[in-house]
């Protein structure tokens, strides 16, 4: 995980005993996965009475800094082994390095959940499964003679989890035809936005 300096920064003011006190520090730990996940107690930092005493503008940038490292701790399943290190380099001592460690692995299979259902992309297309069926009567008549492709489009959602979803749909040689023409007309128009 790389973090950019603006958030390495408000790593080092966290672990920063000058800045914010050991107790303070554990509140704010506490808050910053409380908002993660947006429970009713949250309240806004600057109105926190806990946290009135230290410079808004450090714990700010501290509190920032803390959520950025829990969601992207998160995403990337850090551990002990990946966080320690960073944590280190931020001169945390100790005992603020197993604090934050411990409540993050505590929650961290929360918070990939929580990730996971937010979509940041459309499900894209991973197989198709075609089958041609050739009718040759029904309910309503007793000669149909068609032939209908029944067509299964495999999509996979979501970044962490990998859900696989099938789309299915029923259509006729010129309803296909229409289709992959549609599909040809839009490939073609992304390669001319993807060129200017």
């Amino acid at each position: 995980m790389e973090f950019s300096a603006e958030v390495q920064e408000g790593l080092q003011l966290a672990g920063n005993t000058a800045h914010i006190p050991d107790k303070s520090f554990k509140y704010l730990l506490e808050r910053v996965f409380e908002d993660i996940f947006k429970r009713p107690s949250a309240r806004l930092l600057k109105e926190d009475g806990n946290l009135k005493s230290l410079d808004a503008a450090v714990v700010k940038q501290a509190y920032a800094a803390l959520c950025t490292l829990a969601l992207e701790g998160a995403k990337h399943d850090a551990n002990l082994s990946n966080l320690s290190p960073l944590l280190e380099d931020c001169k945390w001592t100790t005992d603020r390095t197993e604090s934050f460690i411990n409540i993050f692995l505590d929650q961290k299979e929360t918070v990939r959940v929580l990730l996971g259902n937010i979509r940041q992309s459309h499900p894209h297309i991973v197989d198709v499964d075609w089958r041609l069926d050739y009718y040759m009567k029904n309910n309503h008549k007793d000669k149909v003679n068609e032939a209908l492709y029944l067509i299964t489009l495999k999509t996979e959602e979501g970044d962490l989890q990998r859900k696989t979803k099938d789309i299915q749909f029923c259509c006729s040689l010129e309803q296909l035809q229409d289709l992959v023409s549609k599909l040809k007309d839009a490939t073609r128009s992304l390669e001319k936005a993807s060129l200017s």
